[in-house]
């Protein structure tokens, strides 16, 4: 956590106004990136981003989130409290103006905080805006002050409702359902991940969540609590508990270099993948920066000057290349910047120049210390360096293969593809469906014009155990590369991936309705994550939901997705039904798969996202590695209502 910054009067003269919020309601997917499950979600960050923001300052150590019965959310922190004194140039509360006033917050003011996340000031108003109702409640000086809002505006002025000898904020909020028109039925599990994370970037601070919706087998509540004592280290081996490690212990850096404080801990595994997760002022940042190009280009420098001094590359008949020093490894890198500097308006890039040079100069120092003092460590990663570079060297031949023969086969496509007519690809959408025979009710029941069908034969290779080289030799993915159009990897960035080429803007996982079908699934779904997840990022991967029952009475029949469903249309019916279990997609019809599977207007489909990249890494390494313990437990724990999407 930070040193307290020496200034404490945070008071109204400290939040400042920058424009007003009146189009919010109309254009909130400009404020919150979506009004779906990962909009509604994200108010709840805003609000605890606050929170944080007063704890990275040194002022707040407990902050507790409550999902309420019916539905609300309640975030407490024992911070300062938003100040209540009146502001001069607002003539109203400075709580007020905080709620009210897009862009109105103590971030603004750099003496209030050093670095904040949260939408540069936006967040709380925002949520206010998008709420049907608002409650602030702030403890501060003796007294407890409150003010509530509905839909963003103010029921009435900030008055005193008593005395307390706590100091903090409390901020409840219910979501708006004209806004929210998909749910606003917040997710425990989603919440949970995030205030866990949260943990680990802020060790020494206590985060509750409790779900007053749900209770245990022991009738109490469901809840978790969370704090890190050891930060980034501890994230470290979560994230990796079911990954075997080379070496003996995290590799951990916590230091200040030019006013930037930089946090990195790595550890590397028996595993094939990279997995690099970047945060600034807590806030994940999936598509890197500056922070990751200086922790990439440290960890070269530094482990290519040991591994030549060494002596083990002399044999090697060719290159190391960067990748090589990242294979197998897991790696967080958390930095702390005043100004930060975002490309795009997500917050998912970071551009400060002068933040490559703070990360790369730590990480340097880190890897020369520690390869110094562990030298048997040293000698096994660049023992895996060595063959990543020779499994690399194989997997550019296989590579090679697969360019070749998406030049040489006709038209470019494998044979089994049976393609649409269309040519734009916005329009064009290819279903990957389990098995031949369910693949040729596929072709009979789409249409032509802008759906293509691809069968693959049985269980594709779990990629999360096999070596780059492997996985280009396999004859399914090589199909599934060719028919999407898409080559991966180059001389410079074998994780490269050439997205602008992608022949169908929707890629549909279709497979039957059972275990296995859920199965091949998961082996696919861990395929696009480890190999092509901008495709995933660009929300372009999706899974069909084929129904699990065709209820019929005379002429009246409904299909129904889950045994509720087909319960509830047994009582519409009547007795008498007869009832049909779709155990594959081979036992529908041409019409029956068009109908309920794939005809745009009546189908769902489920779009794969990635709301949390550290949880999505944990949990693909642990469904689909050697583990088996880790597994075993999360299958009974969720295996009434798993349902893993990334």
């Amino acid at each position: 956590m930070s040193e307290k910054p020496k200034k404490e009067n945070y008071g109204a003269d400290s939040i400042q106004a920058l424009e007003g919020m009146e189009h919010v309601r109309m254009r909130p997917s400009m404020y919150i990136g979506d009004v779906g499950v990962r909009g509604l979600h994200h108010l709840v960050y805003e609000v605890v981003d606050n929170s944080i923001d007063e704890a990275m300052g040194g002022f707040c150590d407990e902050i507790d989130v409550v999902i309420n019965e019916d539905n609300s959310v309640s975030v407490k922190d024992n911070g300062r409290g938003i100040p209540v004194d009146l502001h001069k140039k607002e003539g109203v509360s400075a709580l007020e103006v905080v709620m009210t006033k897009i862009g109105a917050g103590g971030k603004f003011d750099k003496d209030s905080y050093k670095v904040s996340g949260g939408l540069h000031g936006v967040g709380v108003s925002v949520v206010n805006a998008l709420s049907i109702h608002l409650r602030a409640t702030v403890h501060r000086e003796g007294k407890i002050w409150e003010q509530e809002y509905e839909r963003g505006k103010t029921m009435y002025p900030v008055k005193p409702i008593g005395e307390t000898d706590f100091r903090g904020t409390v901020i409840t909020f219910r979501p708006d359902e004209e806004i929210f028109k998909q749910t606003i039925e917040f997710s425990y599990e989603t919440l949970a991940n995030r205030m866990r994370e949260l943990s680990f970037l802020n060790k020494g601070i206590t985060i509750s969540i409790i779900d007053k919706r749900n209770k245990d087998e022991k009738g109490e509540f469901i809840s978790d609590i969370f704090n890190s004592t050891e930060g980034l280290k501890e994230f470290i081996r979560f994230l990796d508990e079911t990954r075997e490690p080379v070496i003996g212990d995290v590799i951990h850096m916590e230091g200040e270099k030019n006013g930037i404080p930089v946090e990195v801990a790595m550890i590397y595994n028996t595993s094939y993948s990279e997995n690099l997760h970047s945060y600034v002022n807590n806030i994940n940042t999936h598509e890197g920066g500056t922070h990751l190009s200086g922790f990439r280009r440290g960890l070269t420098h530094t482990l290519k000057k040991y591994a030549d001094a060494s002596g083990m590359l002399t044999k090697l008949k060719f290159d190391i290349a960067g990748d090589d020093f990242r294979e197998g490894l897991t790696a967080i890198i958390s930095v702390k910047v005043g100004e930060p500097q975002f490309e795009g308006q997500t917050k998912t890039k970071l551009g400060n120049r002068e933040v490559s040079a703070a990360v790369s100069q730590s990480v340097s120092e880190m890897l020369e210390n520690y390869l110094e003092e562990n030298p048997n460590d040293a000698k096994i990663i660049v023992q895996k360096v060595i063959l990543a570079a020779q499994a690399r060297h194989a997997a550019n031949k296989a590579r090679d293969m697969v360019q070749r023969k998406t030049v040489m086969s006709i038209g470019g496509l494998p044979g089994k593809l049976s393609d649409c007519s269309e040519q734009d690809p916005a329009i064009c959408e290819v279903f990957l469906v389990e098995g031949d025979s369910a693949g040729g009710t596929a072709k009979q029941g789409r249409d032509r014009n802008f759906q293509a069908i691809l069968p693959l034969r049985g269980k594709i290779l779990n990629v999360e155990k096999a070596m780059q080289h492997k996985v280009f030799e396999n004859e399914e993915i090589r199909n599934i590369f060719t028919a999407l159009g898409v080559t991966i990897g180059t001389e410079e960035d074998s994780k490269a991936l050439n997205i602008e080429k992608l022949r169908y803007h929707k890629v549909v996982i279709m497979c039957d309705a059972d275990v296995d079908g859920s199965h091949i699934e998961t082996l696919i779904l861990t395929f696009f994550f480890r190999y092509m997840k901008e495709l995933i990022e660009n929300g372009h991967i999706y899974i069909a939901t084929p129904p699990l029952y065709l209820v019929r009475k005379g002429a009246k029949k409904k299909y129904a997705w889950s045994d509720e469903e087909r319960d509830e249309i047994q009582k519409e019916f009547g007795e008498g039904c007869k009832i049909q279990r779709y155990k594959g997609l081979g036992e529908m019809n041409a019409i029956q798969l068009w109908d309920t599977t794939m005809k745009p207007s009546a189908r769902t489909l489920r779009q794969i996202v990635i709301d949390n990249g550290a949880e999505a890494d944990r949990v693909f390494s642990m469904l689909m590695g050697d583990e088996v313990p880790p597994r075993r437990e999360f299958i009974e724990k969720n295996a009434v209502y798993a349902n893993i999407d990334a």
